[in-house]
């Protein structure tokens, strides 16, 4: 069995109605190859497919929102976040070192999630007419077809 991470977002989130991929790689350091990158999908059909084939490999799966940036400055935008993020996650780790081990804080954490999402029933694999569908739908969105 494989592990699958993604976000834990609230129900009203805007960030649930954008397409989502999926990032498939070695669960491990001994496994050193190129990560697959599949979809976009809707996020509940990325969820279950990312589930159905962790289910039986030891891979990880990386489900998360696909940003549709139109112009430079937006992915400049979201570069420096993720620059900001990065060094912020660095600064919590060099505070760590002085205070105590961060790291057993985050292993309790992600031990706590599991356990929640432990008794969760497997997601439905969804089918080629429901991923079509739902291919249909995101480029709908992308392209403003609907408004």
């Amino acid at each position: 069995m494989g592990a699958l991470v993604t976000l834990d977002l609230p129900a009203d989130s805007p960030m649930l109605g954008l397409p989502w991929i999926i990032t498939f790689g070695p669960l491990g350091d001994v496994d050193e190859w190129e990560p697959v990158v599949c979809g976009p999908y809707e996020r509940p059909h990325a969820l279950a497919l990312a589930e159905a084939v962790v289910a039986e490999e030891q891979l990880m799966a990386v489900v998360e929102p696909l940003l549709p940036a139109i112009n430079p400055a937006e992915i400049r935008g979201e570069i420096a976040a993720a620059q900001i993020a990065a060094g912020d996650e660095a600064a919590q780790l060099e505070e760590s070192d002085l205070y105590g081990d961060f790291e057993d804080t985050i292993d309790e954490e992600l031990e706590a999630a599991a356990e929640r999402h432990l008794h969760a029933e497997p997601l439905a694999q969804p089918s080629e007419a429901e991923l079509r569908a739902g291919f249909s739908r995101i480029a709908a969105k992308l392209t403003g077809i609907g408004k």
